[in-house]
């Protein structure tokens, strides 16, 4: 064969194919492809309607709308390969030649998009992976069309070199890194779906434990979807075990103190000592936990500042856990008053002030005391409790405080100024005392 020929042989193809674009059965194609994308748009719309999926933004197959999620395509590629099916048998093809390329790209562009949205967030490395897959895709779609990919393939496999004891190939490093990239895809979307499903509708101490079997579940899928991915690759496995001696030393050697944090994460998991929402004191820092992760946990306290902490301080320094046994805490403020005050009054307004606060609990409810006889007055302590101190105390005292400050001078009744005794010597007199404020 004419090694030219041979070369346009595409080309060749491609010009009758572009031909039939202009032949009436292209008219019946186009159809069945609108016939298809109407019924693929019914069938999303009512399994969203049916399963509720309308306020489920994060959701891998739909998404926030019809054509956001990874479904939609899917369903349409597979009914888009029915219609081909039958339309074969009666006229000859060159919409659906595009059509199917197209719908591939779709869905795995949707699909990877999909998961990497919910398993990463807004990681901002998952944009550029996310235009890396759509890039790719297309770029495979157009050589399909065009009839160039079996060429291209059939040159990569031509194109090799030795790795140790094994032979490689161009072609067979990218269909690797296709697979590998399709296995640890369905993988990150296995583990996203195992999260979700622990994570829904967990709220307080049992997100804790939740979330630690989340995670070590998404580590061990990923460790399998690696192994395969670099199966998949044509790397030989074998080779790991010496990778694994030389971590391990590293581990005994140098990574004492990461292997420590991560050990403590998962005892302070496991023992449920602290848990996401829990209010603690740890090396003079005090805060809400907001997340307990495999090598450190965070804490954020009511002025917004966020501190990272190693888990292994929390294992072996002192901690304390202000939500372990009750999450209720209890506050106080102090008052003055004159000495010709009436007792009864001034207990009766200082309680009024702390009930009408809608944070101060009924039970155990608001509590006064005449605490002290004071330099300057009679000392009341008025107590409450509190069950939400990560919504801020400063001001909840504050509305309390002024609360009392309007009631007592509703009353007539006196907050005093600070009152001294003086007493001066005359020469040659006795000791003259003179009063005064």
């Amino acid at each position: 064969m004419n090694p030219s020929s041979a070369s346009l042989r595409p080309v060749d193809d491609l010009s009758a194919w572009l031909n039939s674009f202009l032949q009436p059965a292209a008219l019946a194609e186009l159809a069945a492809l609108a016939a298809v994308a109407l019924l693929a748009w019914s069938l999303v719309a009512g399994l969203r309607r049916a399963l509720s999926m309308q306020n489920e933004p994060q959701s891998v197959l739909f998404g926030r709308r019809i054509v956001d999620g990874a479904l939609f395509p899917i369903v349409l590629l597979v009914l888009g390969f029915v219609a081909r099916g039958l339309l074969m048998n009666f006229v000859p093809l060159a919409v659906f030649h595009v059509a199917i390329p197209v719908l591939v790209s779709l869905a795995v562009i949707r699909l990877g998009v999909k998961v990497l949205q919910a398993a990463f967030d807004d990681s901002p490395w998952v944009k550029v992976l996310e235009r890396t897959i759509s890039w790719a895709a297309w770029l495979g779609m157009v050589l399909w069309v065009s009839g160039l990919l079996p060429v291209m393939l059939a040159e990569a496999e031509d194109i090799r070199w030795k790795v140790g004891a094994t032979t490689l190939s161009l072609r067979t490093l990218i269909e690797g890194i296709v697979t590998a990239s399709a296995v640890l895809i369905i993988t990150l979307w296995i583990s996203s779906a195992i999260e979700a499903r622990l994570l829904r509708n967990v709220v307080g101490r049992d997100r804790s434990l939740r979330q630690a079997v989340s995670n070590a579940t998404r580590a061990l899928l990923l460790f399998v979807g690696l192994i395969v991915a670099l199966s998949a690759v044509g790397i030989d496995l074998t080779a790991l075990s010496v990778l694994g001696g030389a971590v391990g030393v590293g581990i005994g050697l140098g990574l004492q103190k990461l292997a420590s944090n991560y050990v403590s994460g998962f005892v302070i998991l496991a023992e449920r000592s602290m848990r996401i929402g829990d209010n603690v004191r740890v090396d003079n820092f005090e805060g809400r936990i907001t997340d307990i992760n495999a090598r450190y946990t965070l804490i954020r306290n009511l002025s917004g500042r966020e501190s990272i902490v190693p888990n292994e301080m929390l294992i072996t320094n002192r901690v304390e856990n202000l939500s372990l046994a009750d999450p209720n805490v209890w506050q106080s403020t102090v008052v003055s008053v004159g000495y010709d005050s009436d007792v009864d009054l001034v207990s009766r307004l200082l309680l009024e002030a702390a009930t009408a606060q809608a944070r101060v609990l009924k039970n155990p409810g608001p509590s006064v005391a005449l605490s002290n006889f004071g330099a300057d007055g009679l000392e009341f302590t008025l107590g409450y409790w509190i069950g939400d101190p990560e919504n801020g105390q400063l001001a909840l005292r504050s509305a309390i405080n002024m609360a009392i400050l309007s009631s007592l001078r509703a009353n007539g009744i006196e907050i005093p100024f600070p009152q001294r005794v003086v007493h001066v010597l005359r020469e040659g007199d006795g000791a003259v005392a003179a009063s005064g404020s």
